[in-house]
């Protein structure tokens, strides 16, 4: 948590006056107070991954108006494909913004362990964890071979049903050494090693596997290079795969310590490029902060990641004089009108983590042309971010479904509008979820509690339709940032031991698959 005297604050609070930043930055419950109960909405943004669970849901499943779902997934091909997560409000698995998900979860989870720990969700955190990490060592079924969707899209987007009674094909989309796909491949493998990391402690043997099929992944991708464009148009590869075989490098250098990895990086550091976004498309940001850490300690190797990872922060910084992202009237970071709210999570949470590491260091700041930025206004910025989300915004509301009094009550998502089978027991088909329920303008009759929809338009206004897909929906990889921008929030108050963590582990998560490749 940032902790500023009364000088610092009169000091933020007139950097961002100064910067034609809103108001809102500079009242009497801004940047120096915590409006918002943070540990509530970590709670909450942890829960809502079990509200997308695929897959047989174990006993202690705590959304309730979910049941079974999808349990043939893979058997046309005679494998496994259970479990995993639906990737937004509709029913299809998509492998790469899930590995993406995994990845910013375990991210969270190595960085932040004691503040997560501290308030009792760090063993909540790694079965979010542990539930994709198990569905990507399914999908990796040999060295060449790894399975990156579940379920036909066009079909899927064509009916509203709740995923207890889809009917759509749950058609199989693969990549293999014919059929390369390198993003999905290197994001798979930066996800497992992430992953490896948080489960080093609690659970060795699956650790190592994590680890295993990581190196494996990644070799795939790199020798059989080439485009993933097999989920398009759902999820189409802008950026290239540059980007994840770095960010993957980053993490396999991060969790083994092997020099390889990092003589790969910097041979190829001039991939590196200076971005004003980090997302399930393009991961160049989250490499050049992971190797920006690596530069501060001590590795000036590295720096032109460092280089790269602060033009990152000056785009995005209002008062910086490279300044390229504008902020909405009411101070929210706004690069595109679809979700924007996913890129603003994942652009906090790189401010977090940068402004943590800038802390450690002696400069603690950074120079944007002729202006220099502390940590702590870094570090306050991103927190104006997380605030806007939780209802310090002109609309005065949550974006976080079931957070504050006002939230989003018509969120795009099928299992969530429709009741549950425990209320209805019949089947709801395809055209009457959509005549029933999608057109409905009631409320949804279950809260997904803790979904951040894509969120307001650039000038903040918020129409909570079930049908505006575009700003009403929400997605995995979106409230993964938010779970790592909101942790760096927290205070450390009692930790929970590993041996607690180890036993919750044990007693709650499914059987999970330990082998090699």
């Amino acid at each position: 948590m940032l902790i500023m005297g009364g000088g610092e604050c009169f000091r933020l609070a007139l950097f961002f006056l100064l910067a034609s930043y809103n108001v809102l930055a500079i009242e009497n419950k801004g940047l120096c107070s915590s409006a918002f109960d943070y540990k509530d909405a970590l709670e909450k943004a942890i829960l809502f991954f079990e509200g997308q669970r695929s897959g047989k849901l174990p006993a202690s499943q705590r959304v309730e108006w979910r049941g079974n779902s999808a349990l043939s997934d893979g058997e046309p091909d005679n494998v496994n494909l259970t479990g995993g997560y639906y990737d937004a409000g509709d029913n299809v698995k998509f492998g790469w913004p899930m590995a993406f998900t995994v990845s910013l979860l375990s991210w969270t989870a190595v960085e932040y362990p004691k503040e997560i720990s501290s308030i009792k969700q760090l063993c909540y955190l790694r079965r979010a964890i542990r539930w994709g990490t198990n569905f990507i060592l399914q999908a990796h079924t040999s060295p060449t071979t790894l399975y990156t969707q579940v379920g036909d899209g066009n079909a899927d987007h064509q009916c509203w049903e709740r995923p207890e009674d889809m009917d759509t094909a749950r058609t199989l989309y693969k990549i293999t050494s014919d059929s390369p796909g390198s993003e999905a491949a290197a994001e798979a493998a930066a996800a497992l090693s992430a992953a490896s990391i948080v489960f080093k402690t609690v659970d060795s043997n699956y650790s190592s596997s994590l680890l295993s099929h990581s190196k494996s992944l990644f070799d795939f991708a790199d020798k059989y290079r080439g485009s993933y464009k097999d989920s398009c148009p759902f999820y189409c590869s802008y950026s290239g795969y540059q980007d994840e075989l770095l960010w993957a490098a980053a993490w396999l250098y991060k969790a083994t310590g092997d020099e390889t990895y990092l003589t790969y990086v910097l041979s190829n550091q001039g991939w590196s490029q200076a971005v004003s976004e980090f997302s399930w498309d393009n991961k160049f940001a989250g490499a050049q902060m992971l190797l920006a850490k690596e530069f501060y300690s001590g590795m000036n190797d590295l720096s032109k990641f460092k280089t790269d990872m602060e033009s990152f922060v000056c785009a995005l910084m209002p008062g910086s004089s490279s300044q390229q992202i504008k902020t909405t009237p009411g101070g929210l970071l706004y690069i595109r009108d679809s979700s924007n709210l996913q890129y603003v999570t994942s652009s906090s949470m790189l401010l977090f983590f940068y402004s943590k590491t800038l802390n450690a260091t002696p400069i603690g700041g950074i120079q944007c042309g002729s202006v220099h930025l502390s940590a702590s206004e870094i570090g306050a910025f991103a927190k104006s971010q997380v605030d806007y989300i939780l209802g310090k915004n002109p609309m005065n509301m949550s974006y976080m479904a079931g957070f504050g009094s006002k939230f989003p009550l018509q969120v795009h998502h099928r299992g969530a509008s429709i009741p549950s089978i425990r209320v209805l027991p019949e089947k709801v088909n395809c055209n009457d979820g959509y005549s029933r329920y999608y057109n409905s303008g009631k409320p949804n009759p279950n809260i997904h509690v803790g979904a951040i929809v894509g969120g307001p338009d650039s000038n903040d206004h918020f129409n909570d339709a079930r049908s505006d897909y575009s700003h009403a929906e929400p997605t995995t990889y979106m409230n993964a940032a938010f779970v790592g921008s909101v942790a760096a929030l927290l205070a450390q108050t009692q930790t929970q031991t590993e041996q607690e963590c180890l036993q919750f582990l044990r007693v709650n998560t499914p059987v999970s698959p330990v082998h090699t490749v």
